[in-house]
C-alpha cells in the first residue's frame, strides 16, 4: 500500500478486468447492447442503450492517475472518437473521484517530461471529443483528478465533493493542465490562490466560483449525470459538436476572431440533416418537438 505524501490518502491499486457495453448495429439500423470483455484494467467503459458512454476510473481505492491509467484513458477516448456516443460521463469512486497523479512514479525532470504530456494527451483527448462530456464528481478530485474534471465540459458534484490543486505542497506545480484550465474556469486570481496555497475547495464554494456547475446529494449524483447525458444524447449531435468547437476555439482568440469562428460554424451547421429537421419541425409544430437523427 502506497501513501500520498501530505495528502493523508492511501492507495491500493488493483487490476480490474473491465467490461463495457458494446453497440452492435442490427439489420434495422438500431443498436442493441451486449457486454463484452475489454482489455482495460484500470477503468471501465460502458456504452448504454440511451447513447451515453460511461467511463469509470477503477484504479484502487483512490484512483491515482498513474502512467498506466492515463494511457488507458487516452485509449478509451480514442475508442469513443472512433465510434462516437451521444454523450459521455466520467466518474470515479464514491469517496474519491481521483486523488491525483501516482506520486510514486515521480522522479526528476526526465520523469516529469513523460508524465506531463501523458496527462495532457489523456485529458485533451476527452476535451476534444465533439460531444458533451460530463464529470460526475463524488469525494476528492485533487491534482490530476481536478484537472481531469476541468477537461470536461460540465461538472456535477456531490455535496461531499472536494476540489484542489495541492501540487505546491510537494514543491511542484500542476502539470496536467491545471494552471491553464482552472484559470479559464474560475479566473486567474482565484486560480493563482488555489495553486499557490494548495487550498481545497468544498462543493458549495466550488459551485459559487464556477468550478462545479451543479451540486446534488451524493445518492443523486449518478442519476443526475446520466439523465442530463441521456437528454443531450437525444439532441442535434453534429450541431452540439460544432458549438463545442467554436466555444473552445474562441476562448483563445480575440472577440473578433471568435465571432468569425461562429459565422463559419453557423454556415456549416445548415448543411446537416438535423438543421433541416429542426427548422421544419419548428415551423410545423413549434419549438422543442424535433426528433433529431444526429446527422
Amino acid at each position: 500500500m502506497e501513501r500520498f505524501p501530505r495528502l493523508g490518502i492511501d492507495t491500493c491499486p488493483n487490476n480490474l478486468i473491465a467490461s463495457r457495453r458494446c453497440d452492435e448495429i442490427a439489420g434495422d439500423g438500431h443498436r442493441s447492447g451486449r457486454l463484452v470483455q475489454m482489455t482495460y484494467e484500470l477503468l471501465t467503459l460502458e456504452r448504454r442503450d440511451d447513447g451515453v458512454a460511461v467511463v469509470t476510473l477503477a484504479n484502487g481505492k483512490v484512483n491515482p492517475l498513474s502512467r498506466e491509467l492515463l494511457t488507458e484513458l487516452q485509449r478509451a477516448a480514442d475508442e469513443l472518437a472512433a465510434d462516437l456516443p451521444g454523450a459521455v460521463v466520467i466518474t470515479g469512486g464514491d469517496r474519491i473521484f481521483a486523488a491525483g497523479a501516482d506520486i510514486s512514479q515521480f522522479g526528476g525532470p526526465d520523469e516529469a517530461a513523460v508524465i506531463g504530456p501523458l496527462f495532457h494527451a489523456a485529458i485533451g483527448a476527452f476535451a476534444s471529443l465533439p460531444r458533451f462530456v460530463i464529470a460526475a464528481v463524488s469525494g476528492y478530485a485533487l491534482g490530476g483528478g481536478c484537472e481531469l474534471a476541468l477537461g470536461c465540459d460540465y461538472r456535477i458534484a456531490s455535496e461531499r465533493a472536494v476540489f484542489g490543486q495541492p501540487e505546491i505542497l510537494l514543491g511542484i506545480i500542476p502539470g496536467g493542465g491545471g494552471t491553464q484550465r482552472l484559470s479559464r474556469v474560475v479566473g486567474p486570481s482565484r486560480a493563482k490562490e488555489m495553486c499557490m496555497t494548495g487550498r481545497q475547495v468544498k462543493a458549495d464554494e466550488a459551485l459559487r466560483i464556477g468550478l462545479a456547475d451543479e451540486v446534488v446529494p451524493p445518492d443523486e449524483l449518478n442519476d443526475r449525470a446520466l439523465a442530463l447525458a441521456a437528454d443531450v444524447a437525444k439532441g442535434a449531435l453534429v450541431a452540439q459538436g460544432i458549438t463545442k468547437r467554436v466555444i473552445d476555439a474562441g476562448l483563445s482568440e480575440s472577440l473578433e476572431a471568435g465571432l468569425a469562428l461562429e459565422i463559419d460554424g453557423f454556415v456549416e451547421v445548415f448543411g446537416t440533416d438535423d438543421s433541416q429537421i429542426g427548422v421544419a419541425s419548428f415551423l410545423e409544430h413549434g419549438p422543442g418537438k424535433a426528433e433529431f437523427t444526429g446527422r
